[in-house]
Order: structure tokens, then sequence, then C-alpha cells
């Protein structure tokens, strides 16, 4: 591949003893570069705003991620660290090591699970490769909380809202014909993870982010393959806000983003609580002025 450098692949375990390319490497590195092109634009908009850029990757993992990023993005730079957060030290020690011999000086590294660990005081990009389960929530929150200008997440076996549909009912007056569409543990698990999904782009939404979602094209071995990605434009949506409290009122869950977040169901009653009142209703401010600028 043309964005990676022999050196890069070696220490990645990438190349065969011929220097050659085999067909399970060939296909990790065209998810890679396809996910650093979805990237790009959030990577390229806070180095252009922000010299000294904070990239995080929560749950790194190997840190393959984190080193095609920063051969692609920060070696060449003047300024800019990344930050991998991995919460085996095994794997930390390893990627340590690998980012002595390849000389990325800006490469950091924390032995530590994503819901503990210490954040810097300002992130410019977080991302999150199949954290697990609440771990992605972990990972949103901490965005969130630091004013992260840019959030890509690609969620992993979300389970939480899918026990807390098998042990609640919805809570809102109604029919309660919401419930046949996870009455059997099959569609339990399927809506479950799309709900998790849903609530989170939801609560992106309400905290200002301009949320799109989109499937990583090159991943359909994988199940999850779900990418969401957020913009920071405004301080807060008060209309997805509401919409939030009303999902989470009319489902019955609690998932523990929004638990972290102190977003709790809305209280509904009658006919007319499926109306969104006006009032409701946030500017939308323009893609070329985020928050944070």
């Amino acid at each position: 591949m043309p964005d990676q450098s022999p050196a890069l692949l070696r220490e990645l375990h990438l190349l065969t003893r011929e220097g050659n390319l085999n067909a399970d490497a060939l296909r990790k590195l065209k998810q890679v570069n396809h996910l650093m092109g979805l990237l790009r634009p959030a990577i390229e908009d806070v180095q252009a705003r922000h010299p000294g850029a904070v990239l995080v990757d929560a749950g790194s993992g190997n840190a393959y991620l984190g080193f095609v990023l920063y051969e692609l993005f920060l070696k060449d730079a003047a300024t800019g660290t990344l930050l991998s957060i991995e919460g085996r030290p095994d794997l930390t020690e390893r990627a340590k090591g690998r980012a002595e011999r390849l000389g990325f000086t800006r490469m950091q590294f924390e032995t530590a699970h994503i819901d503990t660990a210490k954040y810097p005081e300002r992130i410019h990009l977080l991302m999150a490769l199949h954290a697990c389960d609440t771990a992605t929530d972990d990972a949103l929150v901490a965005a969130i909380r630091h004013g992260a200008d840019h959030v890509a997440v690609v969620p992993c076996c979300q389970a939480e809202v899918s026990a807390q549909l098998k042990e609640k009912r919805p809570v809102s007056g109604g029919s309660g014909s919401i419930s046949l569409l996870y009455s059997h543990a099959w569609h339990r698990r399927e809506f479950g993870s799309h709900l998790t999904n849903v609530i989170r782009a939801l609560t992106l939404e309400a905290f200002g982010y301009q949320v799109t979602v989109t499937e990583l094209t090159g991943w359909e071995h994988s199940l999850k393959n779900e990418l969401i990605l957020g913009r920071r434009v405004h301080k807060e949506n008060r209309r997805a806000r509401v919409q939030l409290e009303r999902l989470l009122a009319e489902t019955g869950v609690a998932p523990k983003l929004t638990r972290e977040l102190g977003v709790k169901p809305a209280v509904l009653s009658g006919p007319e609580a499926a109306m969104v009142p006006a009032e409701a209703d946030a500017p939308e401010a323009p893609a070329e002025a985020p928050v944070g600028q």
C-alpha cells in the first residue's frame, strides 16, 4: 500500500520475510486505510485550527490504528500528539517499543481502562474502535466531558441495553406494543444493539454534535461495522435532548452513557406527549464554525 512505509508494516508484522503482504494483512490495511479516509476531514480540521492537536485512541489494543494515523498525519507535522489508552499492560509496553523504534516521539501511551484513564484537559479528536459494550459509552463520556471537537466510534458487543429490555417494560403510557419488537431473545439482542447506537448518536446530538452514522465498507466480515461520527458545532441541542429523554422513557432503558451524563427519562402522560414542542428546536450552527474554534 502506498500510504504505509515498509518500516511500519514490519513493526506491525504485516509483511512476510520476503517483504510481501499476505492476503490477511492486505485486507487489514484496506480496512484501516478506508477508516483513515473517513477520519481525514476531522483530523485535518483539528490540525488546521489547533497546532498542538491532541488525538486520543481509547481502547487502542495493539494500537495499529494509532500507528497508521500517526504516520499519515503526525509524523511530518511539527506538533500534535496521539495518546493511546489501553487496559492491558503487555499491549501498552509492546506498543511503546514499536513507537521508539519507529521514532514516533509524540505518540504517548497510558495503561488504564477507558473509564478510569487520565485524559488531557482538552481533547480535539477521540476515537474508539470496537470498544466492547459500555466501553464505547465510556469513550463518548470522555469525549463530551473534555470538549472533543470530533468523535469517531465503532461500537462492539452491545449487551447492556438488551439485558435491560429483558428485565423491564416501557414506562410510558400506551399500549406497550413496542415490547413486541424484542419479545424474542434474538430480536432483543438485535433491537438492543440498534437502540444502543441510536441512543449514542442522539446523545451526541443533544450535547451539540452534528452526527453521521455510516457503514465501514470492507469490514463485511465483521458484524460490528457501524461507524458513528460526531462534530461539535454548538454547546447543546435542546430538541435532541427532549427526543433523547422521551426515547428513554418510551423504551424503559437507562444505558451507562446517559446515566453518566445525567440524562433522565422524560415524564410522559397523554397522547400530547408524542409532540416535540417547537421551542425545543435549537438553531443549527454552520458546519464551518465548530465550538471551541
